[in-house]
């Protein structure tokens, strides 16, 4: 069962898209104090080579992501780094899966986990973005370390997600 709504997903994207660069500044302080890990995550891009606008979508993911879990109401646990290696390595088993598949099989075996995933709104997002900004074809080491980040994020999102008694 899906955590974040696609109607709560929007109303975040709406959001962040609305903010001016103090308040988007502002949420990004916020995500550093909540969910530092998280933060760190995207940070981190820069060491891979990743150019400031490579990163931009992927922190731009991130400020969607948290204002959907904040305005969620649900209490989510601050992500460690446990959890995300945990996930890295459970999407890159499915990386190392898809390898060597053709165009056609990739693009069945992508639909396929976002079809299966607790958080397929999140999913669709990450690749809605990344196909934007023509970081889809992962051509190089960096567009794929910006992939995983992003993938990781949702992936971690997935596994923490404080679960409803409906």
């Amino acid at each position: 069962m899906t955590s974040i709504s696609s109607r709560l997903l929007v109303d975040a994207v709406l959001s962040v898209e609305r903010m001016t660069f103090k308040e988007r500044e502002q949420l990004a302080d916020e995500v550093h104090a909540r969910q530092p890990n998280l933060f760190f995550s995207v940070l981190v891009l820069q060491r891979y080579g990743a150019t400031l606008e490579q990163i931009e979508v992927v922190l731009n993911l991130l400020l969607v992501f948290y204002e959907a879990m904040k305005t969620s109401g649900r209490a989510w646990p601050v992500i460690s780094e446990d959890v995300q290696e945990r996930c890295l390595k459970r999407i890159s088993a499915r990386v190392r899966f898809i390898e060597g598949l053709t165009p056609q099989q990739r693009a069945q075996a992508t639909s396929d986990a976002i079809a299966d995933h607790p958080e397929q709104q999140l999913l669709a997002y990450v690749f809605g973005k990344f196909g934007e900004h023509g970081l889809l074809g992962i051509e190089t080491e960096t567009e794929k370390m910006l992939m995983l980040a992003a993938l990781n994020l949702v992936e971690c999102i997935a596994e923490t997600a404080p679960r409803t008694t409906e």
